[in-house]
């Protein structure tokens, strides 16, 4: 039905996730697992078992990319603003 593949549920991002991801992508990019403009696989890896762990949320990689996705944006916008 629609867009949403069996299977998944909708995602909701409140703010309190969205903190929880940011700070979690911050420490993956310290700890050198973004090498390019992407996370490598261990990068994603970490993300995803600290991510679901800190929320009791299971989201998968694609949720959390895509997540990445649209935070890279909406900086993007922001920025074009200033």
């Amino acid at each position: 039905m629609g867009n949403q593949q069996e299977g998944y549920a909708p995602v909701t991002w409140d703010i309190d996730t969205t903190l929880i991801y940011c700070d979690i992508c911050i420490r993956e990019i310290e700890l050198g697992n973004r090498p390019t403009t992407y996370f490598s696989k261990e990068g994603w890896k970490n993300l995803l078992k600290h991510f679901n762990e800190c929320t009791g949320i299971t989201y998968d990689r694609t949720h959390l990319k895509n997540k990445w996705d649209q935070l890279k944006k909406d900086w993007k916008l922001w920025k074009d603003l200033l």
